[in-house]
């Protein structure tokens, strides 16, 4: 069987020639456009609806924590009357236990509460990323050019976490602190309702503002998370290009960087704790002149005996315990207004949509042959720059056609709309005469098979990079695919071999290694389209002649389109099209476009001339 190649699917290819793409409105731009309840609604409804049975558990707990609140504070009736006013060492004992046991019984329920809460918030986390990762799979090249890496890894570490502190928040606060609250203030009501009515009327006060302090704690949060996001895009291209960072001196321009979005994150949070922090003297006097009127108006009517000092300091032990749960309460909007900041950033990722979809009728792609066409086809960027301005050509089955031109001219993005990285703006491209757009994505891309300059290897061992080409794949076809690549001999000669961990980005190994095993990678597919776009750019003279050597060998028979700017590497090419501002300008073979004396026999004496120029002199 034919060694194979495997196209990258985890980083875009992208066209040197590709003007900066335009981001699209991101989720920093919708900041207030959904209200509360379409996210809560959406967040129960996506997230939380598949543990509602755990959620309900949960609930009852708190009410069985709600419960024992209000007999500890009702025990005090029978407390301060029966045992210390009567004296009746009767009761002492009864009465001492059943406190142990409302405290033994909250101590417990509070317990398995919080135990089935973290669960449900550690399931939502890791139920989210994982459907956040997936998605983030389904989108198209493009979307990955638009938004940074680290804002999307910001999205997956912080906004999802900041959703589950807040949802679980909310909810602790919406069940065990409002249950305990209300079994307290029917304490209360029971003890003295006038007294109740009382101490109540000045918290309806504290709405309008705790309400305010919500919205602007929402808007705070978003903004943190962006900048956090734009922080970790900052690190993460620092560290990866520490050796360019040191080589031309910039270490205080990333460093001034970093300081300046540090600084900011630093305002914001904050901005966010202040904002926060705001409902605790709200509360404070309010619960103030709460406990104050109750002590003026209680200690009246026990002077008048109209009430026992049992009953008013029951009454008074309910209002004490209700304070903090009250207080978090207060801070509930604020703590919810924070999760759905999170919550809000991530369903605007969940809701974009690819913008390479399949037809609804999609078939699977059949090749015969494996030839390509291009009928006129155009292909614009976002901002209106036209990339491709009609490009027509024809790779029959089992050529090997050659795109050469300048830097910018379009070649690689021809490239990419084979495979459907981007589609046409106008035109057709075919294969065997089927329509790119009218078959499946997974059978388009099996039967292509890229190798491009921009080498991707993970963190991760020398086989493993190897074997991504082909999940399954055997050491023998391993090793076959680094002896054809050029590949095995520097494998070996590694500390560990084929278990050697290359690093991040395969930092432990030289350019050339790196593109080598990326070339292994891909013999490890069977395709019958081969995309090579500077496969050998990276490699040394005799590690290019070896290599070259391998893709003759397997390019018999198959079709290939080949991307070069060193033209001695096409020379013997079936076809070479001349691409120049998004158009085929020539198209013949190496002898019949150098007699032309056009664009390539320009491009090729240039290139002549300077290979000579670099000859020492004497030799």
């Amino acid at each position: 069987m034919p060694a194979v190649f495997s196209v990258d699917m985890t980083t875009p290819v992208t066209d040197a020639s590709a003007p900066a793409p335009i981001p699209s409105p991101g989720p920093e731009d919708h900041a207030g456009r959904r209200s509360t309840a379409t996210l809560t609604r959406r967040l129960y409804d996506e997230a939380m609806r598949p543990y509602l049975g755990r959620i309900v558990l949960a609930l009852i707990l708190m009410g069985v924590t709600a419960a024992a609140q209000g007999a500890t504070a009702w025990l005090m009736e029978p407390v301060v009357d029966w045992v210390f006013a009567q004296k009746s060492s009767t009761l002492l004992w009864p009465v001492a236990l059943a406190v142990l046991a409302t405290f033994a019984i909250k101590g417990t329920a509070e317990y398995f509460q919080s135990a089935v809460m973290s669960d449900v918030g550690l399931r939502i986390i890791a139920d989210l990323q994982q459907r956040l990762f997936r998605h983030l799979m389904t989108l198209d090249a493009g979307f990955f050019g638009r938004i940074s890496s680290g804002n999307l890894v910001s999205r997956f570490m912080v906004d999802i976490n900041q959703m589950r502190n807040g949802v679980s928040n909310a909810i602790t606060g919406m069940g065990k602190d409002t249950m305990t609250v209300v079994a307290l203030v029917i304490v209360m009501f029971y003890q003295d309702w006038m007294l109740a009515l009382l101490a109540f009327f000045v918290f309806p006060v504290a709405i309008y503002p705790i309400v305010r302090l919500g919205r602007r704690m929402r808007k705070v949060t978003i903004n943190t998370q962006e900048q956090m996001g734009a922080l970790n895009t900052v690190l993460e291209q620092s560290f990866q290009g520490i050796r360019m960072v040191k080589s031309y001196g910039l270490q205080g321009h990333e460093e001034a960087k970093v300081h300046a979005l540090s600084e900011e994150i630093y305002r914001l949070t904050l901005k966010g704790s202040n904002t926060r922090a705001l409902s605790s003297p709200i509360m404070e006097t309010l619960g103030g002149a709460a406990v104050t009127v109750v002590i003026i108006y209680g200690g009246y009517r026990v002077i008048a005996d109209t009430t026992t000092t049992g009953a008013f300091f029951s009454f008074i032990t309910a209002l004490l315990m209700a304070y903090q749960p009250m207080k978090n309460l207060a801070r509930l909007n604020t703590n919810l207004q924070e999760g759905l900041a999170g919550a809000q950033r991530l369903f605007d990722l969940l809701d974009t949509r690819t913008r390479i979809v399949e037809a609804p009728q999609a078939t699977p792609l059949q090749v015969t042959g494996g030839a390509v066409s291009f009928r006129d086809v155009r292909f614009s960027y976002e901002d209106g720059t036209e990339a491709l301005s009609g490009v027509t050509l024809e790779i029959a089955a089992g050529q090997t056609v050659a795109l050469v031109g300048p830097s910018g001219a379009g070649k690689t993005t021809i490239l990419n709309m084979i495979p459907r990285f981007h589609d046409v703006s106008s035109g057709i491209i075919e294969i065997d005469g089927q329509d790119v757009r009218d078959v499946t994505l997974t059978s388009l891309r099996a039967a292509t098979a890229l190798v491009s300059q921009e080498v991707v290897l993970f963190d991760d061992t020398v086989r493993a990079n190897i074997a991504f080409g082909k999940p399954g794949a055997s050491q023998a076809e391993i090793e076959q695919a680094a002896r054809m690549a050029a590949a095995h001999d520097f494998i070996c000669a590694l500390p560990e071999g084929y278990d050697t961990v290359v690093g991040q980005r395969g930092m432990k190994l030289s350019g050339g290694q790196r593109q080598r095993l990326a070339i292994a990678r891909a013999l490890l597919k069977n395709a019958p389209i081969l995309l090579l776009d500077e496969a050998t750019s990276a490699l040394d003279t005799e590690s290019e002649r070896q290599v070259q050597s391998a893709l003759e060998t397997l390019m018999a028979g198959r079709t290939t389109l080949v991307i070069a700017h060193r033209l001695s590497t096409v020379v013997h090419a079936d076809v070479i099209h001349v691409i120049d501002s998004g158009r085929v300008v020539e198209s013949g073979t190496h002898d019949q476009l150098l007699a032309l004396g056009g664009a390539y026999a320009h491009l090729y004496a240039l290139q002549f001339a300077a290979e000579q120029s670099a000859v020492p002199e004497g030799r």
